[in-house]
């Protein structure tokens, strides 16, 4: 039988307590890319003949899928990002491309010019 309307709710969990099973799915993807950037970092070091660091491997596993990957990751960075983003004083964010994201540049500008030339035959 359902509480009447109105009356107090007792047990259960308390409101914006997180599910349990959501909480550990969340850390066991955390810890996996963790360890899967590791393996990255690894292989890159041996490559280059270093010894590699161990360090900041979830980091090191998300620069790589921005390589590998551009699309789902820019798709996952639209999920973390907030919704509004401003600059200084309120005024308009500037972007400034670095060169971890230069080796990009031609294929967007080759995506784009292909995208346009598609369009123009359709047409």
């Amino acid at each position: 039988m359902a509480r009447p309307k109105g009356s107090p709710k007792y047990g259960g969990r308390k409101k914006g307590t997180p599910n349990k099973t959501t909480a550990l799915l969340k850390d066991a993807i955390l810890r996996a890319a963790e360890l899967a950037g590791k393996d990255f970092e690894r292989v890159e070091a041996e490559a280059a003949g270093k010894r590699p660091t161990g360090k900041n491997g979830l980091e090191h596993y998300l620069r790589q899928q921005a390589k590998d990957n551009p699309g789902p990751f820019l798709a996952l960075l639209g999920k973390v990002l907030p919704m509004q983003v401003t600059g200084p004083d309120d005024g308009p964010v500037k972007v400034t491309l670095n060169d971890f994201y230069a080796p990009l540049a031609p294929h967007v500008a080759a995506q784009a010019q292909a995208d346009d030339d598609q369009s123009e035959a359709v047409h």
